[in-house]
C-alpha cells in the first residue's frame, strides 16, 4: 500500500515520488495532481508559544455531513479512476473524464 511521508509518496513497488505539496488530489476529469494549500479543512499547530496549541481550520464552516459529502465525492472520483484504468489501461486517454476536460 502506498505511503506518504515527508513529502515523498512511496509505492509498494519501492518507487518513490518526491512532491512539493502536502497532499494528492483528483479532479473531476480524473487527473491526479499535488495539492499545495490545505485551505478547506486542515490542522493548524502553533508551536511558537510556551505550550503548543493545535486547532482545526474550517474556513467554510463545513458541517460533519458536508465533510462526509466531500469525502464521498472524492472517493467516487478515485473509484472511477480505478475502474477506468482497469477498463482502458494507463496509456489510453479514455481513462480521463473527457466531459470535464472541456
Amino acid at each position: 500500500m502506498a505511503e506518504f511521508k515527508r513529502r515523498t509518496l512511496t509505492l509498494s513497488t519501492g518507487k518513490q515520488i518526491k512532491l512539493f505539496g502536502n497532499s494528492i488530489g483528483i479532479g473531476k476529469s480524473l487527473e491526479v495532481a499535488e495539492g499545495y494549500a490545505p485551505n478547506i479543512f486542515s490542522h493548524i499547530s502553533n508551536e511558537e508559544k510556551e505550550k503548543p496549541v493545535s486547532t482545526v481550520s474550517n474556513p467554510h464552516q463545513l458541517t460533519a455531513e458536508e465533510m462526509y459529502e466531500l469525502a464521498d465525492y472524492s472517493i467516487r472520483l478515485w473509484v472511477d479512476l480505478k475502474d477506468n484504468i482497469r477498463k482502458h489501461g494507463v496509456n489510453n486517454p479514455k481513462v480521463f473524464n473527457s466531459d470535464a476536460l472541456r
